[in-house]
């Protein structure tokens, strides 16, 4: 809807943890942690309440590798406000201002300082080349996608007009986040989902951004002459992004300018919202992260169906629920968690390094299973959005020799495709207005699974992943008799093809036109029954008065809507 306004866990055991980590030295973590956001606040730009993982950590950063007790003890460093970055066995990965340092060494913990931040490169290791594997500037990366644009895009004649470029908007320096279109038919709203990779929006990771090139070049090279990328094209809206914090990237730090980390600072369930976007669930997008912002008011104007957001410092594909309210090392799985595993697999078997990590079975790993994460993008994604996105840990080593650049897009070639490829899985169709036709803004449910997706208002095309089985589905749209389909069958390849046309209703019940049907609603129509003054026409049997039959409709109106 491109033009709609608004695993394994490892074992975690608990001996010797609280003779280690007394409750004294927990609330000493959680009162350091205070006093340095607190200090950070005074010294940078306070925004909207975050988690205080998010930041902010302005000044000097360390890069510390902090030996745990026990893998119980990452629960405490996440809730106390810490920003664990990775764990491996029982070392986790923490990125802490000196005060915080001072706190983990007063609390026992065994430190070791990999780094500092920002840490800004060399001009001969952020090159203006445009040349692949390389790794490249802000201003580099810039010039390669308008070059793509142009020589892909509207008005040329020598090859075939498959990409736009568009900025989300720009970030808190002024960088435009960049944002590459690639179908064959990029200016028209087509019933075909639409896709997205996000890469690095940790500026210190900046290998994603480099695949999100590579990928870029493979689709629109390859367009034509390459039967695999040349059904994509044809078949999805694949967007990329291939940095979306920029001026994190421009000094080689993890956080933005404002000393944010990007992946704690989308909003969290249920602290800051309870419902999604289909249900007029308020963005909740003030005061957060320019970057964060701009990404958020992208998701809600478009009908995403799969994403994944790249990163390294591990090898593994990462899927929600990164945080659900049960303790950091726990899983916590979405109702489509057997589908999240399996595109997962779909990325991870491809990647002979990661498939055959020795840390986490078949390359994959629930989220929280490893460590909790507050206000990650793929949570709210999910939840918010009906969008299913997984986070891909590219390289255990933060940044990459630049000679290993080519390599790493070979191990990981395949399964971008792949896991692309992922979106045409399971039920698609339209949805639609019986008697006129018309697209319809609907939401589609799956009997037995609590997480419903909804249409793109724009086509009315619908796109629900599913794994090879039978389902029950139900579609409902305002000002619309709902209808239920049993018996879908959903095999193993391309999606299952279900097209719906709802019954309108004899009336609408809609009676304030902001369309829902809803309380706000039935009271108007109470209020006109009584006799009281109300600034709509609430007679919705057109009898010429309005009476308890008038509010009866609107109850069953909203009981079906």
């Amino acid at each position: 809807m491109r033009g709609r306004a608004l695993s394994q866990p490892v074992e975690t055991g608990n001996t010797g943890y609280r003779s280690f980590m007394t409750f004294r030295a927990v609330a000493a973590l959680a009162l350091a942690a205070a006093v340095s956001m607190a200090g950070a606040l005074a010294s940078g730009e306070a925004l909207a309440p975050l988690p205080r993982g998010a930041g902010p950590r302005t000044g000097t950063v360390l890069v510390l590798e902090v030996t745990l007790p026990d893998l119980a003890a990452v629960d405490e460093l996440t809730r106390a406000g810490y920003n664990v970055g990775h764990l491996r066995g029982t070392v986790a990965t923490v990125h802490a201002t000196p005060d915080e340092a001072a706190a983990l060494r007063a609390a026992g913990y065994a430190l070791r300082e990999t780094a500092r931040q920002p840490a800004p490169v060399s001009a001969s290791k952020a090159s203006a080349s445009k040349a692949l594997g390389v790794y490249h500037s802000y201003e580099g990366m810039t010039a390669i996608l308008q070059d793509y644009a142009t020589a892909y895009g509207a008005g040329q004649s020598t090859n075939p007009d498959l990409c736009r470029l568009t900025s989300l908007g720009q970030s808190e320096q002024g960088r435009e986040l960049w944002a590459l279109l690639i179908t064959d038919n990029p200016d028209i709203e087509e019933d075909e989902p639409e896709f997205k990779y996000i890469g690095t929006m940790h500026g210190d990771e900046a290998l994603g951004m480099e695949l999100c090139l590579y990928l870029i070049d493979r689709l629109l090279s390859g367009y034509g002459t390459d039967s695999q990328v040349t059904a994509l094209v044809d078949d999805t809206a694949i967007w990329i992004v291939p940095l979306m914090n920029p001026d994190g990237h421009a000094v080689q730090s993890r956080y933005n300018a404002l000393g944010y980390d990007l992946n704690r600072s989308f909003p969290i369930y249920p602290d800051d919202y309870t419902g999604n976007l289909f249900d007029d669930e308020p963005l909740d997008a003030d005061g957060r992260p320019a970057e964060v912002v701009r990404v958020m008011e992208w998701t809600a104007a478009n009908s995403f169906v799969l994403a994944a957001n790249l990163h390294t410092g591990e090898l593994v594909v990462n899927y929600p629920y990164d945080e659900d309210g049960v303790a950091s090392g726990d899983d916590a799985p979405t109702p489509d968690d057997l589908l999240f595993e399996d595109v997962s697999r779909r990325y991870s078997i491809h990647n002979a390094p990661m498939w055959g990590t020795p840390f986490f079975d078949d390359g994959i790993t629930n989220g929280s299973a490893w460590y909790a994460v507050f206000g990650s993008m793929q949570d709210w994604n999910y939840r918010y959005a009906s969008c299913n996105e997984v986070t891909i840990e590219l390289s255990r080593t933060e940044r990459p020799d630049e000679s290993e650049i080519p390599t790493y897009w070979a191990d990981n070639e395949t399964s971008m495709l792949s896991y692309l490829e992922a979106v045409h899985i399971g039920v698609r169709g339209l949805v639609t207005s019986a008697y006129s036709g018309a697209p319809l803004w609907a939401k589609v449910t799956v009997h037995d699974n609590a997480h419903h997706v909804f249409t793109d208002a724009d086509v009315g095309d619908y796109h629900r992943m599913l794994l090879p089985g039978t389902y029950t589905l139900t579609f409902t749209a305002d000002g619309h008799y709902p209808a239920t389909v049993e018996d879908v069958v959903v095999v193993d390849g391309a999606a299952t093809r279900l097209d719906v046309a709802l019954t309108p209703l004899p009336y609408s019940a809609d009676v304030d036109g902001d369309g829902d049907v809803d309380s706000v609603d039935i009271q108007y129509i109470v209020n006109a029954a009584l006799g009281l003054t109300v600034p709509y026409d609430c007679d919705l049997n057109e009898n010429g008065a309005v009476d308890a039959v008038d509010v009866q409709l609107a109850l069953f109106a909203d009981l079906l809507l």
